[in-house]
């Protein structure tokens, strides 16, 4: 059994909540490097520069990229083997989060009842997925997930006799219909089985994957593969203003389900789809 203290995973947290809301990752910042290469439209161009030009600054000063810095959506992994000391890990998580956006002068954009809407002023709680896995390690992977492209995303609950097509009308129909509001060019995380909230889980998680990463199942690769070509195709472009680079990614995640199901979830990500993780 390993002791892992809360102060630990407090200061792992608010720590990723910084830098993860001020810094692109560098798959992001490469692939959008490489679109301006290759996307046919000179205004595309001029915005793909743009928002390189808006991650350097964001870097450079650590200011977030996004007026939107989301809310905190987390992975955790934690070991069997693994014993936290000094309070909860729930807790820890949420005061790691706490600090992290009032420290790092982040928007707090929580509020504490869906109807009744009142801020809770310091961005918690956060949204916490828990699995238990071997090992003696704890891994915490951070989403801070603007709603700008939340809002876009949708669930189906498909029958079996859709097939692969209906998958495909499924992601293509979202993408379209959400056009420029969720800030593109963007990653789209496709979540294929399970159940009702399993299918939705996945397609958030499928997000954490890094761009150029491909499933590991022969089929699901070539349909990741197929749909960010047909996705590229719609003319949507860089913040909606017409090109070929309305996505940067599809990432598909799948799940055994039922006989009778085929639920399918497609949750959008803009252009900088935050997220760090750390391993304790």
């Amino acid at each position: 059994m390993r002791d892992i203290q809360t102060k630990e995973i407090i200061q792992a947290l608010k720590q990723l909540c910084i830098t993860s809301t001020c810094i692109l990752n560098d798959d992001i910042y490469t692939c959008l490097q490489q679109a301006c290469g290759t996307e046919c439209s000179e205004i595309g161009v001029s915005i793909l520069n743009q928002l390189l030009d808006n991650a350097d600054i964001a870097k450079r000063e650590m200011m977030p990229i996004c007026q939107d810095t989301g809310m905190a959506v987390v992975f955790v992994e934690m070991g069997q083997d693994v014993h936290i000391v000094g309070g909860t890990l729930k807790d820890a998580i949420n005061e790691g989060v706490r600090q992290g956006y009032k420290d790092g002068f982040l928007r707090n954009s929580v509020v504490k009842d869906p109807l009744l809407r009142t801020n809770t002023k310091d961005n918690t709680p956060a949204i916490i997925h828990f699995d238990i896995v071997a090992g003696d390690r704890l891994k915490i992977a951070l989403m801070p997930k603007g709603f700008g492209s939340e809002n876009m995303s949708k669930l189906f609950m498909l029958t079996p006799s859709d097939g692969i097509d209906g998958i495909k009308h499924c992601i293509l129909e979202t993408v379209t219909q959400a056009g420029p509001n969720p800030c593109p060019p963007i990653i789209v995380g496709v979540g294929i089985g399970g159940d009702f909230e399993l299918s939705a889980m996945l397609a958030k998680k499928a997000l954490l994957r890094p761009l150029g990463v491909q499933s590991p199942l022969p089929h699901i690769e070539t349909l990741e593969k197929e749909m960010l070509q047909l996705l590229n195709e719609t003319n949507i472009g860089p913040q909606g203003l017409g090109g070929k680079t309305t996505a940067l990614g599809v990432h598909i995640e799948t799940f055994a389900t039922h006989i009778a199901g085929l639920p399918v979830a497609v949750n959008i990500s803009c252009h900088v789809t935050r997220h760090g993780e750390v391993i304790l």
